[in-house]
């Protein structure tokens, strides 16, 4: 349900504000009781997921469980994880599947990691070699317990991955290195094709959000990578309780900073101990925010409720290697 006394006017989108009906708060309008009286949230309709049916789901599966792997799609419950992998699209998730920091929207478990596996890239090169992918995305934990925060890892991974790989157009989605660029470097040396960073809220929220991190030290690495002339990514998520003049604000730093690629979507909550839903953001509405970036002068924006920093990007590799030459720099092979 839609509560039209409520309206969220966006910023103006080609010489004309564009108002979009907000969608009710969680707690009045998509919730349902339970045995126990206890509310149960109910997502709106444009959020619907179908269950995986298709053989190449299960291949995928038993492949990354062979290969000993771990992937953001299973350990963060990403709701497109049955379209994603019946596509053989997958993001890997390297350094292991425990956490440093607590972030209270991801649902990756938070405690104390192990070593690095050293065999953990070959490992990542040869289940990319085997889908044969023009693009794909690699991620990973936090890792404030190591030394460099995983920088050797990340630049052995993406040699290796290069090296079994060379057609395939390849995006790293790090963390911040707190802060300490001469790290970030050490990802930026191996030449992935696309580097990422996520700022996942507006500043206001960030505290609340992603409980460790620094919003001017994600500017900074993001800066940092384009003056480098990097092929630049962030991610932000919507329904946090977010104004749309922050939105907004938000959106025309990142132009200004170079960013070149920006995704939106909705925020869901991956248990009740995580933040809530404050809202659910209907498609209109992200329709229009993507308009906006587009306008403010990102090249490439991709907005919905279902929409991830991995989602679609197996579809990508044309624009990633038409920014390569926008830019300057070599072709990938192949």
């Amino acid at each position: 349900m839609v509560d039209m006394s409520r309206r969220v006017h966006l910023p103006i989108v080609d010489g004309q504000a564009v108002p979009v009906a907000a969608a009710a708060p969680v707690a009045s309008a998509a919730t349902a009781a339970v045995a126990d009286g206890t509310p149960r949230r109910r997502h709106p309709p444009w959020i619907r997921v179908p269950m995986p049916t298709k053989p190449t789901f299960f291949e995928i599966k038993n492949r990354v469980h062979e290969l000993k792997l771990n992937t953001v799609c299973a350990s963060a419950s990403c709701p497109n994880i049955g379209e994603c992998w019946s596509r053989r699209a997958l993001t890997i998730m390297i350094l292991g599947d425990i956490c440093t920091r607590s972030c209270r929207f991801c649902d990756v478990t938070t405690g104390r990691p192990l070593p690095p596996d050293p065999d953990e890239p070959r490992r990542v090169a040869e289940m990319l070699a085997e889908l044969e992918l023009e693009h794909t995305v690699i991620t990973c934990v936090d890792r404030d317990d190591l030394p460099d925060f995983g920088g050797a890892h990340w630049a052995e991974t993406i040699r290796r991955v290069k090296a079994a790989s060379p057609r395939m157009t390849l995006e790293v989605l790090v963390g911040d290195f707190k802060g300490r660029t001469d790290h970030a470097d050490l990802v930026l040396d191996a030449t992935p094709d696309v580097f990422a960073h996520n700022l996942e809220t507006v500043p206001r929220l960030s505290r609340q959000v992603r409980v460790q991190a620094s919003y001017p030290r994600s500017y900074a690495l993001l800066e940092h990578a384009r003056r480098r002339d990097a092929i630049t990514k962030t991610g932000l998520m919507l329904g946090l309780g977010e104004r749309p003049d922050e939105v907004s604000e938000v959106i025309r730093e990142l132009a200004g900073l170079g960013v070149d690629i920006l995704t939106l979507g909705q925020y869901l909550a991956p248990s009740r101990t995580h933040l809530a839903v404050e809202r659910y953001v209907p498609p209109a509405e992200f329709d229009a925010w993507k308009a906006y970036a587009l306008e403010a002068g990102i090249t490439h924006v991709e907005a919905g409720p279902l929409v991830r920093s991995s989602y679609h990007a197996d579809g990508q590799a044309a624009l990633v290697r038409a920014l390569r030459t926008s830019k300057g720099l070599a072709p990938v092979s192949g």
